[in-house]
Parts: structure tokens; sequence; C-alpha cells
């Protein structure tokens, strides 16, 4: 605590805001270190590598349909849209920020993306025949979701650090962020398609536990700027409305071709019209004559998209996605009624864009609805191909079914060679 206090007393000291110099250094110094990086470590894939037609020949594949860039690139650009003007466009609620929140959020976002290429290359797809990274339109995306981590992030510091402490921000999270999401998807096998764990809890708390480190008694003399006029609250309903649009695309961006791809699109469609109403229903009864709170609307609107993420490409069904969304716009609401005070107040963590109730929670929520979904997943609803599928499941399955396993967590012979683990619970391990 002695070193905490000790930061605090250093950030309370008036300081130099003038980054004329030092910013320019760390951008070029960046920028030159990933151009030596990207020349040691990364290379095409196989399918956007001029020897395609080879690997089509070696493969049997028979058409140019059948590379990625035609299933993934419509998804990519979608989930590009939402990382650079839908999480920018968000944040200009404030009225004395809104500059900083679109232009640092363009900044940030290309800053971290090329070394979220190499971070998450050197844990996942490095070659160790070569040792190169091999990237294709994948690893385009997942770039895009670290980075989306660091945005979250960024939304609870608004307004309080410099562009500088903010690529220092980046460059430790998406750090941590490869690590995290190495732990969970590659150790311990979860399915998280769309990030509800990985991405949105992750980079919520990430930037909550920054928030406590820089807080100042004398920031609350600035409230002031921290409001918002007419004009930055229409602007920030841009960004709500691209992210509302586009987040179909962001949950499914990654699933299976086919049905995973389709059902997380059903899935996430629907948790979001379900939110928007209880979340306009929630702001209009705490509002003072049922007017409605812009705050509420820009933001826990949102809210189902991000708990549905986990979920998204199992057999949630229509009306669970309707009960998740339902229940994610009453929790934000009044997350940003209650809690959002009462952790700046109690807890000194002042949540600028209120990234734990859009996030952080839902997030939660979406890992404990990803575990339940998983281990009441049955034969007779998925079939045995669909839950091999669906499940990354390899071996026999016999008349063993993964909600057996997942309340079990014993018959460790079940499927010999397989191992998988959804929303926390694991089962099937060899």
């Amino acid at each position: 605590m002695g070193c905490v206090q000790s930061f605090r007393e250093l950030c309370d000291r008036p300081k130099n805001t003038n980054v004329r110099l030092s910013l320019p250094l760390v951008c070029f110094v960046w920028q030159t270190a990933m151009i030596i990086l990207f020349g040691v470590f990364i290379r095409y894939n196989e399918e956007s590598d001029v020897h395609w037609r080879e690997y089509m020949r070696d493969k049997n594949i028979t058409s140019d349909i059948e590379n990625d860039f035609y299933f993934r690139y419509p998804s990519f650009q979608d989930v590009h849209v939402m990382v650079f003007v839908g999480f920018g466009f968000l944040m200009t609620f404030l009225k004395r920020y809104s500059f900083g929140a679109v232009g640092f959020n363009f900044l940030i976002a290309a800053f971290g993306l090329q070394w979220a290429l190499l971070m998450q290359g050197w844990f996942g797809s490095l070659d160790y025949t070569d040792g190169k990274i091999k990237i294709g339109m994948e690893n385009l995306i997942n770039a895009d979701f670290c980075v989306a981590g660091c945005l979250i992030a960024y939304g609870a510091v608004l307004g309080k650090v410099s562009p500088v402490q903010l690529l220092v921000l980046t460059l430790f999270g998406i750090t941590l962020y490869a690590v995290e999401e190495y732990i969970i998807l590659s150790i311990i096998h979860a399915r998280d398609a769309g990030g509800s764990m990985v991405i949105h809890t992750f980079g919520a708390y990430y930037g909550l536990a920054i928030s406590w480190m820089l807080y100042r008694p004398n920031l609350d003399q600035s409230s002031r700027n921290q409001g918002s006029v007419y004009h930055s609250d229409v602007f920030a309903m841009i960004g709500t409305l691209f992210l509302w649009m586009f987040w179909p695309s962001f949950n499914s961006a990654l699933t299976d071709h086919g049905d995973g791809q389709h059902r997380a699109v059903i899935n996430t469609y629907l948790s979001l019209a379900s939110t928007v109403l209880t979340s306009v229903a929630i702001s209009s009864i705490f509002q003072k004559d049922g007017k409605l709170d812009m705050v509420h609307i820009q933001n826990a609107t949102l809210a189902g998209g991000v708990a549905v993420g986990t979920a998204a490409e199992f057999m949630l069904m229509p009306y669970g996605s309707l009960i998740v969304g339902f229940l994610c716009g009453i929790i934000s609401t009044l997350g940003y009624i209650y809690l959002t005070p009462f952790m700046e107040k109690y807890l000194k963590i002042q949540d600028t864009c209120g990234v734990h109730n859009l996030h952080a929670m839902p997030g939660v929520i979406g890992g404990i609805v990803g575990a339940i979904t998983a281990a009441a997943a049955t034969e007779s609803v998925y079939g045995k191909e669909g839950l091999k599928n669906t499940f990354d499941f390899e071996g026999d399955f016999k008349d063993v079914t993964p909600n057996v396993q997942g309340a079990t967590r014993r018959q460790r012979s079940v499927w010999p060679s397989a191992s998988a683990s959804v929303g926390g619970f694991s089962w099937g391990v060899s």
C-alpha cells in the first residue's frame, strides 16, 4: 500500500502536459521496432502466400472460394468498424474530451494491433519448423479483438491520462491479454466465441485497476469537465449504433463456418434487441418525469451483446437469448444508477465510461451463461456430430454426454485423447 500511496502522491504533483517530444519519440521508436520484429518473425500463411495454388493442389481444394478470406473478410471489416468507429465515438460523450476519445482511440488501436499480431503469434501461431508467425484473416480479427480489450480499459481512464501513458497502458494490456487468452483458450480449452470472458471482463477489470491506481481526490474538482452537452451525446450515439449493428459480426467472426456462425448472429441479434427494451424501461423508471438518461441508452443497450458472447454459438435457443438480454439490460442500467457512484465514493475507482456496467458485469454473466449452456448440452439436442463440432470433442462418445461430464468431472477416460472445457467447466480429459 505504501507504493500505491507514493504513486498517488506523485500523480498529485503538477505535470508538464507538453508531449511534443515524448509522443513523437515513442511513436518513431515503436514503429521502427515493429518493422524490425515483423521482418524477423511475421510471414504470410498458406492461404495468403503466393504458393496458394500449390497448397490447393496438396489439400485437394478445388476453388479459390474456399480460401478463408472469403469467409472471414466481411466479419473482419465489421469488427474493424467497431474498433475504430464504434468504440471511438462511444466515448465522445464528454464535452472536454471528445477529441481525445476519437483521436487517441485511433492511435492506440493502430499502435496495439501490430503488437497483438506478434504477441498472439508467439503464444499461438508460431511455426516451430522455421520460427515464423504465419498470419492470415483470423490473425487480423484476433488482433482487433486484442485491441478491443485495451479500448475497453481506456474507457475507465478517459480524461485522466496522456497519450504516452495510453501507449504504455496498451503495451502492457496487450501483453497480459495474450497471456490470459492463451491460458483460457489453449490450456483450459474454454469456448468463448464473443470474448465475454477473454475480451470484455479482462479489459474492464484491467482498466478499473489502473483507474484505482490513478485515483486522486482533486479529480473530484474537475467533475464539471466530465459532463456532456447535447451534441456530444449525439456523437456518442453514433458509436452506440455502430456497435449495436455490428455486434453480431463481433460474436460470430471466428466461429465455425456454417451453423455455428449463423447461430451466433441470431443469438446476438435477439439478445441486443431485448436489452434495448429493458434498458429504456429501467432508465425511464428511475429518471425524473420518466425522461431517459443518455448514458444508459448509449451503454446499457449494448450489454446483451457482451453477455451472450460466450454462448453465442451454442444452442442457447432464441428465447434464451432474449432472457440474457432482458436481464443484462436491467443489471447494466442499475449499475450506472447505483454501482458507479458507490465505486467512486467507497472504492476510490472513477469509472469514466462505466465499463464495469457495460463490460465487466455482463462479461461475468456471459461466462456463467456459457458454463450453464455447455453443461446442459445433450446429444439429443446437438447430435453426435454437432457436439463434436461445437465443443471440439474428439474420439468416441459412446453414451456419455457433456452434461454428465460437466456434473461429475470424474470420468477421465470417456474420450481417449480428447479434452474440452467450456465456460470454465472441464470434462473428457484423457
